[in-house]
């Protein structure tokens, strides 16, 4: 795994960053840092969609309203990856996922852009494709 990786945040872990929920295990958060601290620290756009939707649902409560929390954390440094055409595509040929498209997005966008992706997903976790991963808990 290389030391100047993109890291990608699953949307869960990074909605833990965000709350300082200790459920983040302590080399993640040492990768987070070092990411964030370099520039490296990033989210897939379709994260802000997951944490709009259970906003809308009442799931989480935010401090701020969607468009002004997400504004904020792009001008603190998050690098926020757009989802394209290729990673659209690319998330349908994922072979042996499962079929949640919020997550094969995700994962696209990790393999695509060569980053590490941190993730407490046990079905991400436990897939045998080609992706850098880490469990978050760790």
């Amino acid at each position: 795994m290389g030391s100047n990786a993109m890291i990608l945040l699953d949307t869960h872990v990074f909605l833990w960053l965000m709350a300082g929920d200790n459920k983040l295990g302590r080399l993640s958060k040492k990768q987070i840092d070092k990411a964030y601290h370099q520039g490296r620290l990033s989210v897939s756009a379709i994260s802000f969609w997951e944490i709009s939707m259970l906003q809308n649902k009442g799931r989480i409560e935010l401090s701020d309203n969607i468009q002004s929390w997400r504004k904020q954390l792009l001008r603190q440094g998050i690098v926020e990856i757009p989802i394209d055409g290729k990673i659209g595509i690319n998330s349908t040929n994922i072979e042996n996922f499962h079929s949640d498209p919020a997550d094969r997005l995700i994962v696209s966008t990790a393999i695509l852009n060569d980053a590490v992706l941190i993730t407490a997903d046990g079905k991400i976790l436990a897939w045998q494709g080609e992706l850098k991963r880490i469990d978050a808990s760790t």
